[in-house]
């Protein structure tokens, strides 16, 4: 048995090593999408294009103006008149819009509520919180030091004695705040995912398409041979990419691996184990390559999006929240930026463990069932 499988590992290495595209779409790829991922995949919102019209024209308005022009958050475009803001979010030259009424220095002088009317392109409603949530930022510093300037005008020893409220920000794991910090070890598990899915999936079915399965089967080699033969090679590419992406993210981005390696590479294990399992189900139920590819992105999309990689999946549905715990992904995030981030061990992450192992059993059992009433 042990040399017949061994053959039939050798043909699997040597069908990629020959095979110059295969090396490259193996290794290539992976390296280059965490790149690209690492700085476009971010929660921070910068560089908000903004119009502004300002119909006061105070000193008031020119400070709190100025204040959003030094803001790194907006990129202020100045108009003269509100008719232009139409034809500017049309265009998506802009996505908010100021507009400063005339008398907001005088409301300001007599104790008044001045009013400043925010207009936003609602269209994408996160940008459009996150910029409110700027502006707001700005517009309550301001009217906080025009307060704190005319009380110290009006009664200095009364401001001098007011009480001050200091927050003192302690992040843990992510001191920084970086979004690459959070984004870099949840891509790992995204391209992991499709690497092996794909591989297994159009290894198997592009055998049967090409008419060489039935050729391997008249051989000696056994149908369970023939299955570990086809996903071993995956399994241990699965962990050399995990290997490559992960020290391209620790070099090229600064993630620290905080946890124990140990801790990462038993998780990756039964996460491929899962990932295995999927692909040899998909190549079931395939006939032909083209019926592989679009049955892989039917779980590749649905898998990623309900992993938490992007949003929490607190903000889901109840429905699709408990449809989550299906997922290996799901469970992988959370070891990866776990062990990445925090340094937690199998202490914590054994729920998670547990799971992906329960889930990696469930789908390969199906799984080479279903293979070996196919072959048969």
């Amino acid at each position: 048995m042990l040399g017949r499988l061994r053959q039939m590992l050798i043909k699997e290495f040597l069908h990629v090593i020959r095979d110059k595209r295969a090396r490259f779409l193996l290794f290539g790829p992976p390296i280059i999408q965490t790149l690209v991922f690492g700085y476009a995949a971010t929660l921070e919102i910068k560089h908000v294009p903004v119009a502004i019209v300002d119909y006061d024209n105070s000193q008031a308005s020119r400070d709190l103006v100025s204040r959003f022009q030094a803001s790194r958050y907006f990129e202020v475009r100045r108009i003269a008149d509100r008719r232009e803001i139409a034809d500017l979010i049309d265009r998506d030259e802009v996505t908010m819009a100021l507009q400063v009424n005339s008398g907001f220095a005088r409301d300001l002088g007599k104790g008044e509520t001045a009013h400043l009317q925010v207009i936003v392109d609602a269209s994408n409603s996160n940008t459009a919180l996150v910029g409110l949530g700027y502006v707001n930022q700005v517009a309550q510093g301001f009217a906080r030091d025009f307060r704190t300037a005319a009380l110290e005008r009006q009664a200095p020893a009364l401001a001098a004695s007011l009480p001050e409220i200091v927050v003192e920000r302690r992040p843990w794991y992510n001191p920084d705040l970086t979004s690459q910090w959070f984004f870099v070890p949840g891509v790992i598990g995204n391209l992991v995912l499709v690497i092996v899915v794909t591989l297994t999936a159009f290894a198997v079915v592009r055998e049967r398409e090409i008419g060489t399965l039935e050729q391997i089967m008249v051989t000696p080699i056994r149908r369970t041979e023939f299955i570990l033969g086809k996903t071993i090679p995956f399994f241990l590419i699965g962990l050399l990419d995990t290997a490559l992406i992960s020290l391209a993210g620790t070099l090229w981005f600064h993630v620290p691996l905080t946890g124990s390696f140990l801790v990462l590479a038993a998780g990756t294990v039964c996460f491929i184990l899962c990932m295995l399992g999927v692909g040899l189900f998909i190549s079931t139920v395939s006939a032909t390559q083209q019926q592989a590819m679009v049955t892989s992105f039917f779980f590749i999309m649905p898998a990623v999006i309900f992993s938490g990689f992007g949003s929490p999946i607190s903000s889901m549905p109840v429905f699709l929240q408990r449809l989550t715990y299906l997922n290996p992904l799901r469970y992988q995030e959370v070891v990866l930026r776990s062990v990445y981030l925090k340094g937690v061990g199998f202490d914590v992450l054994w729920p998670q463990m547990a799971a992906m192992a329960l889930i990696a059993a469930v789908m390969l059992t199906v799984s080479v069932l279903r293979f070996r009433k196919s072959l048969e």
